[in-house]
């Protein structure tokens, strides 16, 4: 017999023990549930987020609202290039006055301050394209890979390629009017379709390389024949400095598109992709791709 206040100890014990395996066997006794990720509130007027690998959607506002796209443009400018059959990377481009004048033109669009009469492979060009954005890198990648015997045609039928491009790719929403985003007014996509588009991008090895590069110096071969060191071009995406983990993709603004950024980053092997459109200002863009991709991984 047990008696005193040890007792009373042991009687205790014993009386929760069956209390609660009567409540485990009922069902009663649950784990509390986890707690869900709120999803956030960003500044941009569209947003999308997806799981890169298997494509599911994560976060949506006005994903599939058609806006101005900015630069995020070259993302398909890239893509046209690098689905070139028997590309040659090394091949290389002599810069053209059309391609400086088109830059005065557009009020000193962003460039890569490509010289003219220089020779610069097409590798490099994609670094001057998708880094400092650069529309005369653009310009220079659509005269080249165009069909035609004027500059213009050959610029129609690169922009011809963008859009034969989004439509294979089923991007319903998207149309080029444009071969680095400064359109005249049919130049358009949306959050979910541009997040599509670069994640078939991010599939080809070396728009991978390019669009993760903090920066690259190219040295192109003088009218001359000799050796410029170019200043280097400088990536604009403020992701790569300061998001772990970020592996891209690219930045765009402009009158019509405001501050736009198509962003992606892995993180213990998941790699979430997605998009803002027509956010505020840089600040405000960074800070919503930031909050999305936190978001994303939290989903």
């Amino acid at each position: 017999m047990i008696t005193g206040i040890k007792g009373t100890r042991l009687r205790r014990a014993a009386a929760v023990a069956v209390t609660t395996g009567a409540m485990l066997a009922t069902g009663a006794l649950t784990a509390a549930p986890a707690q869900a990720a709120t999803a956030p509130s960003i500044a941009a007027k569209g947003g999308y987020v997806m799981n890169n690998a298997t494509g599911k959607s994560l976060y949506t506002k006005a994903a599939d609202t058609r806006r101005s796209t900015g630069s995020t443009t070259k993302i398909m400018t890239a893509l046209v290039v690098l689905k070139q059959p028997k590309l040659n990377l090394d091949s290389k481009v002599t810069i053209q006055k059309a391609y400086s004048d088109y830059i005065v033109d557009n009020n000193w669009a962003s460039n890569a301050s490509l010289i003219v009469g220089d020779k610069v492979t097409v590798r490099q060009l994609l670094y001057g394209l998708m880094l400092p954005s650069g529309c005369d890198a653009a310009y220079a990648l659509a005269d080249k890979f165009g069909s035609g015997s004027t500059r213009a045609a050959r610029v129609k039928s690169f922009i011809g390629k963008m859009n034969t491009t989004a439509k294979d790719l089923g991007l319903k929403n998207t149309h080029f009017d444009s071969f680095d985003g400064i359109g005249k007014g049919a130049n358009y996509s949306t959050p979910r379709d541009l997040t599509k588009l670069a994640s078939s991008a991010m599939k080809n090895s070396m728009f991978r390389t390019v669009v993760k590069t903090k920066k690259y110096t190219a040295k192109t071969t003088t009218k001359s024949g000799g050796t410029r060191t170019m200043a280097p071009w400088e990536n604009t995406n403020p992701l790569l400095s300061s998001y772990s983990g970020a592996i891209g993709v690219k930045t765009g603004s402009g009158p019509e598109a405001g501050f736009c950024l198509v962003f992606a980053a892995t993180r213990n092997g998941k790699t979430v992709i997605g998009t803002v459109l027509a956010s505020t200002d840089k600040t405000a863009r960074k800070t919503d791709a930031t909050k999305l991709m936190n978001y994303g991984f939290a989903k």
